[in-house]
């Protein structure tokens, strides 16, 4: 079976996010970035499928170099075989753009199946993955939390609310966005890490696939939370207060 993985860089979640002066993005010079969590768990359910049915994972992501290799080193390390990189510097806001890159770059492979995380951790479009199946011609679900191959085919489960859960079959070749939780991620090994750097990475830029950047989302402006504290100590005996409480709760917090 060949799996192909996709994978993004988002800023680490206790990072202090300082907006551009432009107002449209974030400052990006002094961010660290992570693996998007939710693509944790996509490599690993890519890796357990090879491990049980044999084949390769590829793992690809696009943006800046620097970051890149750090990224793809990661799921390199934990097992998976070879490498795409994507050379693109500027962020993009559209996810349909960001699919017909990946697209460009995935075709070629031919994989049984491409794995993405339900959703990216900085836009949280959850869009990328669903787009990127329509491009490529497959089957697709989202919210997957178990993946079983059988012959020609794929046994999924799907999360919904309430704690419910859907069973599907679908044909294969599948796109299919993983959700966070979907089993315990490994950490890679020191062996892992030194033989990451003898795998095969292959690089290439957005101009390189003959894709055109012309995205139809437009990010007009970004806005910092405003931070405010206000405290009211609500007076009156236990009964009188709890009825405040429950009024306030309701009618000015809106959560009940």
């Amino acid at each position: 079976m060949k799996i192909v993985l996709c994978m993004k860089q988002v800023p680490l979640k206790d990072s202090q996010i300082k907006i551009t002066s432009d107002g449209v993005w974030v400052d990006e010079k002094n961010l660290n970035y992570e693996i998007n969590e939710s693509d944790h768990y996509a490599l690993e359910a890519g890796l357990r499928l090879k491990e049980k049915h044999g084949g390769e994972v590829i793992a690809i992501s696009m943006g800046p170099a620097a970051r890149l290799k750090q990224a793809i080193s990661q799921a390199l390390a934990k097992g998976a075989d070879r490498a795409l990189v994507i050379n693109h510097d500027q962020p993009i806001f559209d996810p349909l753009v960001s699919a017909k890159i990946l697209a460009a770059a995935i075709k070629p492979e031919n994989p049984d199946l491409v794995l993405t995380g339900l959703q990216s951790d900085d836009l949280g479009f959850g869009q990328t993955g669903v787009v990127l199946a329509e491009l490529l011609g497959m089957a697709h679900a989202t919210l997957v939390m178990e993946i079983q191959a059988l012959e020609n085919k794929l046994k999924i489960k799907r999360e919904l609310e309430s704690g419910w859960f859907q069973y599907i079959e679908l044909p294969v070749p599948a796109v299919l966005t993983v959700q966070s939780g979907y089993a315990p991620i490994r950490y890679a090994t020191i062996k892992g890490i030194m033989e990451a750097k003898k795998k095969p990475l292959k690089e290439m830029t957005v101009a390189d696939l003959g894709v055109p950047m012309a995205e139809a989302v437009k990010m007009h402006k970004m806005c910092a939370p405003v931070k405010s504290k206000k405290t009211q100590i609500l007076q009156g005996d236990a009964k009188s207060v709890a009825k405040q409480l429950a009024e306030k709760l309701k009618n000015e917090a809106k959560v009940i």
